[in-house]
């Protein structure tokens, strides 16, 4: 009777105490964080996107591409003309009007650049630069490297040289293939037309190009030379 009269005071201390919390055990791989805010969403293939209220913390890994003459001239997202020699950039969810500095993480080199346009639409990739941007980290022929993105701010204070264009190596595309042989045949039909042209592999396609010129203005009169001679479509490429 002693023992049991014991046994009930220190449970009636232990319940005054307070009970102990639940605690509520997840199964692994059923837990989802709390849905990202979006200022808007957009769609482009069927997939939705959502662009990020804020760049307050963004840091970003992944691979970056660039895209040049063939979209020069064309108009962004943002309503601004797309110019291929400004340091400017195309991101799925960063707000628009963002400075991002991109770093190469293959050589170290880094940029700063206005985020003006959306894309790229390709699995794998997080960043699409201009052409000069792209030309200041040293990515140009490889097409694609790895980088590290690190959201900046709506402005920053900063000056670049401008990256010069007006001289160096142009060509005029004319052609592009995934087949390596189609694009080499298509080199040896020009050659017999006169024209001395090359192949070169960027970003996934063997591409036929006519030239090089030194200057851009004579890539623009090479271009509307070819253009008489029935290759329309074909744009200018600086390597």
């Amino acid at each position: 009777m002693k023992r049991l009269a014991l046994f009930l005071l220190s449970l009636f201390l232990f319940v005054g105490c307070g009970a102990p919390k639940r605690v509520v055990v997840v199964p692994k791989g059923t837990y989802k964080p709390p849905p990202l805010k979006c200022k808007y969403t957009y769609t482009v293939n069927g997939k939705r996107y959502c662009v990020r209220k804020s760049h307050e913390g963004f840091v970003q890994v992944g691979i970056a591409s660039w895209y040049g003459p063939g979209f020069h001239g064309s108009r962004t997202a943002s309503g601004e003309i797309y110019n291929m020699y400004k340091l400017t950039a195309a991101h799925k969810t960063l707000p628009l009007g963002t400075y991002v500095k991109v770093v190469n993480l293959e050589n170290g080199k880094s940029v700063i650049v206005k985020v003006n346009d959306r894309g790229p639409f390709v699995e794998g990739r997080i960043i699409d630069l201009s052409y000069a941007a792209a030309k200041k980290i040293g990515m140009l022929k490889k097409g694609t490297v790895r980088v590290k993105i690190v959201a900046l701010g709506r402005r920053v204070d900063h000056t670049y040289k401008p990256v010069p264009y007006t001289r160096g190596r142009f060509f005029v595309q004319v052609g592009a293939f995934r087949n390596k042989f189609n694009a080499y045949r298509f080199r040896w039909e020009l050659s017999k037309k006169g024209l001395k042209a090359r192949v070169a592999k960027l970003k996934g396609y063997y591409r036929v190009l006519v030239g090089p010129v030194s200057t851009y203005e004579g890539a623009k009169r090479l271009k509307r030379e070819l253009l008489k001679r029935g290759f329309h479509g074909s744009f200018i490429v600086a390597l």
